[in-house]
């Protein structure tokens, strides 16, 4: 979601489709929220759909076709039904031209990574991991699955990395090395994946989160915004 606002800020024309259909949390964090609490739903013309917009991004989610009166619902699909969801938000919403299409996946390497594998087979792929050794690992076998659809592993970000206190001191609160450890098991002398940088845990980040107003948006000097 950050990533995303920060992408439009920059002037860029940007969509985001939060693919995590089981987990999906984008148009919260994005505000995208009417006054009855649920998230708005797209206007439709003809057979495409309209994405509501948030700070400059194009967004679809599952969470905005649930039920009205069960706004607490469980999606609780396996895989066709996943990569009927996926390829509708591929091609029936009018995203216009745009300059990036972000997919927010989810962890690990079940139905919707392939489904996305497969509709998207040149895709570039940016491989998320926590510090942590045991996230690492699946983290990893997320990029692997991504190299053999034919996607490209263009880098990896290791979020919930190390903290600063106001006192300056440095908690690892997951330990660390995880990011170096995940880049280096996906680089090949041929093609060599960078660790693009480490996201701090950051209490601003998480209150943005919960209040719908991207921490890069919010407080842009947060380091985790930075």
């Amino acid at each position: 979601a950050n990533l995303a606002v920060a992408l439009a800020q920059r002037g860029l024309a940007v969509g985001l489709i939060d693919a995590d259909v089981h987990g999906f949390s984008i148009p919260g964090l994005l505000g995208l929220v009417e006054p009855d609490g649920l998230p708005p739903q797209p206007t439709r013309i003809d057979d495409l759909m309209l994405p509501p917009v948030a700070y400059g991004v194009k967004t679809i989610s599952i969470g905005m076709f649930l039920p009205r009166d069960q706004p607490a619902a469980a999606v609780a699909w396996r895989g066709p039904m996943l990569h009927r969801t996926v390829q509708q938000f591929l091609t029936d919403v009018f995203f216009g031209d745009l300059d990036v299409l972000l997919l927010d996946m989810p962890p690990g390497t079940g139905d919707v990574a392939i489904s996305v594998g497969q509709l998207l087979p040149h895709a570039e792929v940016l491989v998320v991991t926590t510090p942590q050794s045991a996230a690492s690992g699946v983290a990893v076998r997320s990029g692997l699955v991504a190299g053999q659809t034919g996607q490209k592993v263009i880098g990896v970000v290791e979020n919930m990395s190390a903290m600063t206190l106001p006192d300056g001191t440095v908690v690892d609160l997951f330990g660390s090395g995880g990011g170096e450890a995940v880049a280096g098991e996906l680089s090949t002398d041929a093609a060599p994946v960078p660790l693009l940088g480490h996201v701090p845990l950051s209490p601003a980040l998480r209150r943005g989160g919960d209040d719908g107003v991207p921490v890069v948006i919010a407080d842009p000097d947060d380091a985790a915004a930075r």
